[in-house]
């Protein structure tokens, strides 16, 4: 079996940091991702083997078994057990046993002959899990504002239902969705993260919503009624209080971005009104202003 290296595909020295695994497997799968590269059955493999290498390398202690057993590290406690127990029987009959685990290849060979491999003794071969599979998934914020469904390709195409309300670097499990099992054991399983986009003039800060308004000097010294958009697409009327300074904040209750499953409630919107000073003024509006001067 040809050896992974999944340092390799990641284009990193064995040496390599958690930041670095973490930033060139950004770099790469962003390169290589199927939406990017449609049709490109090469880009697609790549991409699965770029997941795969970061799924281990990311993790301290998978990344501690693969650099110790190489392509077999899934097995590394089975084969600590079957080495001590050859060592036991090798002593009790007065013989000696020293296999040597500086090598990827030599694990598999061992460990091929102790569960039915070429040479090895034949018998039921153990069912082993397949891999778990890290990948992600680009939304806008508009999309994470309402329940809807999505198209993943990993391996093969996965139908999804994306839940409103999901946070930018949120991962959720899908069960059975990664690598295949081994000798007829489970899939492995896919976490994805949510890498979610905003080109709206809200700002989201958990399940609250921020946004600048703009008030003219008038209705913010004399006070009425103006309208505001909300993220839904919806309008909303309210009433400004007469002598209203700058930057201040209302709040407006439940019109905020939907709470992750929990269906029809939502966080709040919070305005902070910016005051336009007027431009253009005519002698008589300069006028009133000295007027006004005056009187301070």
């Amino acid at each position: 079996m040809e050896f992974i290296d999944y340092y390799k595909t990641l284009e990193l020295p064995k040496t390599a940091t958690d930041a670095e695994i973490k930033k060139a497997y950004r770099k790469l799968a962003r390169k290589h991702h199927p939406d990017l590269n449609p049709n490109d059955n090469a880009a697609k493999v790549k991409f699965q083997q770029i997941n795969e290498a970061n799924e281990v390398l990311s993790d301290p202690e998978k990344r501690k078994k693969y650099d110790k057993y190489g392509k077999d590290w899934q097995h590394g406690e089975e084969y600590e057990k079957a080495r001590q127990q050859q060592g036991q029987r090798a002593q009790s009959s007065g013989g000696s046993y020293n296999y040597n685990t500086s090598s990827g290849e030599d694990f598999s060979d061992y460990f091929e002959s102790l569960f039915g491999g070429a040479g090895g003794r034949r018998g039921s071969q153990p069912k082993y899990r397949g891999q778990d599979i890290q990948a992600e998934l680009q939304l806008t914020l508009q999309e994470a504002y309402a329940t809807h469904q999505q198209t993943l390709k990993v391996d093969k195409a996965i139908r999804i239902t994306v839940a409103a309300g999901v946070e930018n670097g949120q991962t959720i499990k899908i069960g059975g969705h990664g690598g295949p099992g081994a000798n007829g054991g489970p899939s492995g399983d896919l976490y994805l993260t949510f890498v979610i986009s905003n080109d709206t003039k809200f700002k989201r800060d958990g399940n609250d919503l921020y946004t600048n308004i703009t008030l003219d000097l008038y209705t913010a010294v004399l006070g009425g009624e103006i309208t505001i958009d909300t993220f839904d697409g919806g309008k909303v009327k309210l009433m400004v209080k007469p002598e209203t300074q700058n930057n201040t904040k209302v709040k407006l209750k439940g019109k905020g971005f939907p709470i992750y499953k929990k269906d029809g409630q939502f966080g709040d919107l919070y305005l902070t009104y910016q005051v336009q000073l007027p431009t253009n003024l005519t002698e008589r509006e300069k006028e009133l202003f000295k007027e006004l001067a005056n009187k301070k």
